[in-house]
């Protein structure tokens, strides 16, 4: 049994040393990307609060294709540059989207979602996936909060 909890008053970067320091250790040893993808994807859900989705999409033959997460059933592929996750695997960059209506050609799977943040997760140098978070909070994600999933999508990069 694994027992990860964040510090019941952590926020900002210790929340997110907290949470990257837990993945490190959870995926440790463990060779099969699926499941540390999920055990990852379940530690985001429990540390980082005020989300709706947490999850990864993994590249797969020049495309994104769902990975675990949480939350409600979502979009089973997309395209390189399409919606938030797409961009963020097309150009390798964070992408940190305060109101995802007005990002052109957003991909709605919860209609609840008001901001959204995308994260690669590369390997020497490649996007392998992205970390997906969705949240019902209009502007819920900020530098802090990508600077965190950023440093998580390191630690676990070899791993999935």
């Amino acid at each position: 049994m694994f027992d990860f909890a964040p510090e019941p008053r952590a926020s900002g970067p210790e929340l997110y040393d907290s949470l990257a320091k837990a993945a490190a250790a959870l995926v440790e040893g463990e060779r099969d990307g699926v499941a540390n993808m999920a055990n990852v994807a379940a530690l985001i859900w429990q540390y980082v609060p005020e989300l709706n989705w947490a999850g990864f999409y993994r590249m797969a033959e020049g495309e994104l294709v769902l990975g675990p997460f949480i939350g409600k059933p979502a979009c089973l592929r997309i395209a390189l540059g399409s919606g938030v996750c797409g961009t963020a695997a097309l150009s390798g960059k964070t992408q940190c989207v305060p109101d995802v209506h007005a990002f052109p050609g957003h991909i709605a799977c919860d209609a609840a979602s008001r901001s959204e943040l995308v994260v690669p997760v590369k390997r020497n140098g490649a996007v392998i996936a992205v970390i997906d978070l969705d949240s019902p909070k209009s502007g819920r994600f900020g530098d802090v909060d990508a600077q965190g999933i950023e440093a998580l999508a390191a630690a676990i990069s070899e791993a999935i």
